[in-house]
């Protein structure tokens, strides 16, 4: 039996994928690339905001069509939507075979055959912690970078977030059991790793008292292979002394922070149930860059929060002017059924929301402009990801990008060269948020 997978969402979803996928080979499935091909399509689902709900319910009905036209025999619906709306989506999408929550993932194999030999329906939600945070993985990244997923489920509950009601308590991989998993990485050629979880920063608190993310990266810091390691979704609040002097004095920690910042108005952070106020995170940001002048900051920001004020919104978009974050990206407020937030006053129409998170974007693509227009006669070290056709140049990334998330660094060069190997290049020229140069 051939399974194909389409995975949507964060890189956190795409490591469940992965565990999934390892679980089915080891049971005997035939995994093929492309679930348009395979006898059974999973859908591995994002149920974060309206957008990414949209995007996993559509690529369902596309897969349905071929079912229908005798091409798929079963489909089935994992990940957060799964997780979230349950038997709900049965009811909307009769067409599925099976809805699956995270905490049946470890039953998919049996649940297909199931589905394949019984021709019925089934649904299958165990509890949230049952989803297994150890295993082998099937990589389905690049081969020279991966996610680590250091820990699952969150406790900050903000109010716009539905991501501890689908995904649990926060809890902490012991650390030992990632530092195997790294090495096991990296003997696989891995040579850049990005640390995630729904943050990082809480990491280690619930298993030992206290956050050991500062520890744990001294410790990949030390195996052979690596080269960059990077983390993503640092709460400000949580980001200590400690961290900062070991992303600085540590050669094999990019100089990157990802610090989820999403308003900077005192008023407005508290009813999204998170803390700090402007004064406290531009202290922060002056004190990463005092530290590590060479620092890529990047922040996500939300605009047209329940009850946001012109004011409020001026203040967010004065932010953006003074801080010049090298990355930011700005979300306009999405409603999400069963949050708090979504039950408060002051909701604004949709299209404020947008034009609000688009005077913050236009805004950044200015200081995203002059920041790279710096970048202009400097030699980056560039990991090559691959050749594109159209542009006939090849591209990569610098320290600065984040995989997936950040720019392209694209480049000419005589020789041909290997995807994954590290180069130097000269940065002739820029292209919106890409940078453009010559292999020297």
């Amino acid at each position: 039996t051939r399974v194909g997978m389409v995975s949507l969402g964060c890189p956190k979803n795409q490591i469940d994928a992965e565990h999934i996928l390892f679980d089915l080979k080891k049971e005997g499935f035939e995994i093929v690339q492309d679930a348009a091909l395979a006898d059974v399509a999973i859908v591995n689902t994002c149920g974060f905001i309206e957008a990414a709900k949209q995007e996993s319910i559509d690529e369902i009905l596309e897969l349905c069509t071929l079912k229908q036209e005798g091409k798929i025999k079963a489909i089935v619906c994992t990940g957060c939507l799964a997780e979230r709306y349950r038997d709900e989506i049965l009811k909307e999408i009769p067409e599925l075979d099976a809805v699956v929550g995270i905490g049946s993932n470890t039953e998919l194999p049996d649940l297909i055959r199931k589905v394949l030999w019984d021709k019925t329906t089934v649904s299958s939600y165990g509890e949230k912690y049952n989803l297994p945070l150890e295993g082998g993985r099937i990589i389905s990244t690049e081969p020279f970078y991966a996610y680590l997923k250091i820990a699952e489920g969150c406790d900050n509950c903000c109010t716009y977030c539905a991501i501890p009601s689908i995904r649990g308590r926060f809890r902490s991989r012991k650390m030992e059991d990632v530092v195997e998993e790294a090495k096991w990485l990296a003997q696989n050629g891995v040579t850049e790793i990005v640390v995630i979880a729904q943050d990082t920063t809480r990491y280690g608190e619930d298993l030992y008292g206290e956050p050991k993310l500062a520890q744990l990266l001294k410790e990949l810091c030390k195996i052979d292979g690596l080269k960059w390691i990077r983390t993503l979704y640092s709460y400000p609040e949580r980001i200590t002394d400690e961290l900062i002097s070991v992303v600085r004095d540590e050669p094999k920690l990019v100089k990157y922070f990802d610090i989820p910042m999403q308003h900077c108005n005192g008023d407005i952070l508290k009813r999204m149930n998170r803390h700090g106020n402007k004064e406290f995170l531009a202290e922060l940001v002056n004190k990463i860059r005092k530290e590590i002048p060479e620092v890529t900051l990047r922040t996500t920001l939300i605009a047209g929060f329940p009850g946001e004020t012109e004011e409020q919104f001026g203040e967010l978009l004065d932010f953006v002017k003074d801080m010049k974050f090298e990355r930011l990206g700005c979300f306009a407020y999405s409603v999400e059924e069963g949050t708090p937030a979504a039950k408060m006053d002051g909701q604004l129409d949709e299209e404020v929301k947008e034009h609000r998170a688009e005077i913050i974007m236009q805004e950044q693509m200015f200081i995203s402009d002059r920041f790279n227009e710096t970048m202009v006669g400097k030699k980056l070290e560039v990991v090559v990801e691959g050749f594109d056709r159209y542009a006939e140049c090849w591209f990569g990334r610098s320290v600065m990008d984040a995989p997936e998330i950040d720019g392209k660094v694209f480049f000419t060069c005589e020789e041909k060269p290997a995807v994954g190997e590290y180069i130097n290049v000269q940065i002739d020229d820029i292209l919106d948020y890409d940078l453009i140069g010559t292999r020297v």
